[in-house]
C-alpha cells in the first residue's frame, strides 16, 4: 500500500534534528529531502531497474510463498481512525471490472513533467494490460475509476478536505492525506463492496510531486501494481519492488510473473489462502513459461 523505507525515516530524523516524524520538515524542503534520499539509495547500490537480476534467481518456491505473502496479506490496518502498519491475512482481492486509469496533476508540477508523468502513467496502464488481460486503459478527461495523483503536500491537504467536505471517503484515508508523513513516498488506496467476490470498484494512488525522476517512476510502477491486488510488501522477496528495502525501482520479472499468477482465471475475488495454495504450482509454472522466465533450481 505505501512504499517507504526505514533508512528515509531515519534519514528525516537527521534532516529535522530528530522532530516528530511528518512535522520536520517545512513543505518547501521536500524537494531537497527527496533528492537527498534518492541519492543515498542509488549510492548504495539500491533502486537497481534490472528487471531479472543475475543474483537473484526466481524459483517455483520462491514464487509461490512470495504470491501468499504479498497478495494474501495487507500491510495495514486501521486503528483510532488511522492506518497503522500491521500485517493481516486476507482473501483475494483484484479487479473484475473495466479499469479506467485518470490522471490528476497539481499545479505545483511544471509542464513539462506534468506531460512526461502522463506518458509515464499510459505507458505502464499499457504494459499492465498487457499482463493481466485487465480492460485497463487510461483516459482523456483525467477521472476514472483508477487515479493516479501528483501531488504536493499542500495540495494533499486541500485534497484531504474536499474528501471531508464531499464526504467522499472514509476517515482513515483522508487523515492519510491530510498528514502523510515524509517516509512514505507515495500511497495506494484501493475501495471495494462488501462482497469481496465482486473485486475492487475504484483506487487512488498518490505519487508525491516532490520526487524526482527514478523514485517517481517507481512510485508509478509500484503503486499502480498493488493496487491491482498485491498490496502487501515483504522482506523476504527479491527481485522485487513489493520489498521496503528499495533494492528495486522498477517492476521486475518477478512481479510480472506475479501479477500474471493474481489474474490467472484459476483463480478468483475472495478465495483464502487455504483454497488458492494448492493451486498455485501449477498457476506459477505456467505463468513464468508465459513471461519467457526459465524457473531456477529450488532454494
Amino acid at each position: 500500500m505505501t512504499r517507504h523505507t526505514a533508512f528515509a525515516a531515519g534519514l528525516l530524523l537527521l534532516a529535522a534534528g530528530c522532530a516528530p516524524v511528518g512535522r520536520g520538515i517545512p513543505d518547501a524542503a521536500l524537494p531537497d529531502y527527496y533528492a537527498l534520499v534518492q541519492q543515498e539509495l542509488l549510492a548504495r547500490g539500491l533502486m537497481r531497474t534490472e528487471a531479472a537480476p543475475r543474483d537473484a534467481p526466481i524459483t517455483l518456491n520462491s514464487l509461490v510463498e512470495n504470491f501468499v505473502e504479498i497478495a494474501l496479506f495487507d500491510e495495514f490496518g486501521v486503528s483510532a481512525g488511522r492506518f497503522v502498519e500491521r500485517r493481516e491475512a486476507t482473501a483475494l482481492r483484484r479487479w473484475e471490472r473495466p479499469v479506467r486509469v485518470g490522471i490528476l496533476i497539481g499545479e505545483s508540477v511544471s509542464p513539462a513533467q506534468a506531460e512526461e508523468d502522463r506518458r509515464n502513467v499510459a505507458a505502464f496502464t499499457a504494459r499492465l494490460a498487457r499482463l493481466t488481460g485487465l480492460d485497463m486503459t487510461t483516459t482523456n478527461d483525467g477521472l476514472g475509476n483508477f487515479t493516479v495523483m501528483f501531488l504536493d503536500r499542500a495540495e494533499q491537504r486541500d485534497f484531504a478536505r474536499f474528501l471531508a467536505a464531499e464526504d467522499l471517503t472514509s476517515r482513515p484515508v483522508i487523515a492519510s492525506f491530510a498528514d502523510s508523513p515524509p517516509e512514505a513516498f507515495c500511497i495506494a488506496y484501493t475501495f471495494g463492496s462488501d462482497n469481496p467476490a465482486e473485486g475492487y470498484g475504484a483506487a487512488l494512488i498518490l505519487v508525491k510531486a516532490e520526487h524526482r525522476d527514478l523514485m517517481r517512476l517507481s512510485c508509478i510502477h509500484e503503486e499502480m501494481a498493488q493496487a491491482l491486488g498485491l498490496p502487501n510488501d515483504s522482506f523476504r522477496a527479491r527481485p522485487t519492488i513489493f520489498n521496503d528495502d528499495e533494492e528495486f525501482a522498477l517492476l521486475t520479472k518477478h512481479d510480472e510473473i506475479l501479477l500474471r499468477m493474481l489474474y490467472d482465471r484459476r483463480l478468483a475475488p475472495g478465495m483464502t489462502e487455504a483454497q488458492i495454495r494448492p493451486l498455485l504450482p501449477t498457476i506459477a509454472r505456467d505463468a513464468a513459461r508465459a513471461a519467457g522466465v526459465k524457473l531456477g533450481a529450488a532454494s
